[in-house]
């Protein structure tokens, strides 16, 4: 990647949630705002970079489990620099829950393993 999004993410202070994005992300595939920010804080966090979508802003796709176990596919941009923005959120393919199992796994044998 260009640029480093984890250490972006890091410096990060919360979410943009409005009535444009909120209820789009509910109302497709059931998936509520605090899962998705769940999603964020959890390990593993896979992101990798959508230049197919970032014509107008930057866009990046994220693969992420919550404190409940639900995994899930999230589109997101950066707001100000400091604000995460979810644009879209479902629950994980089963392609995609297989290359996030598997980061898992390489974590849990190595804590230290960049995935």
């Amino acid at each position: 990647m260009p640029d480093d999004i984890y250490a972006r993410l890091a410096g990060c202070e919360g979410f943009d949630w409005d009535d444009g994005n909120a209820p789009k992300v509910r109302g497709r595939h059931d998936v509520q705002p605090g899962e998705c920010e769940q999603a964020f804080v959890s390990e593993p966090l896979l992101v990798s970079d959508d230049p197919a979508h970032s014509q107008h802003e930057e866009r990046w796709r994220a693969l992420g489990g919550t404190l409940g176990g639900r995994r899930l596919y999230l589109v997101f941009t950066l707001r100000r620099g400091v604000l995460i923005r979810v644009l879209a959120a479902r629950d994980m393919n089963r392609k995609e829950r297989r290359i996030y199992e598997q980061a898992k796994a390489r974590i849990e044998e190595d804590p230290d393993v960049q995935v």
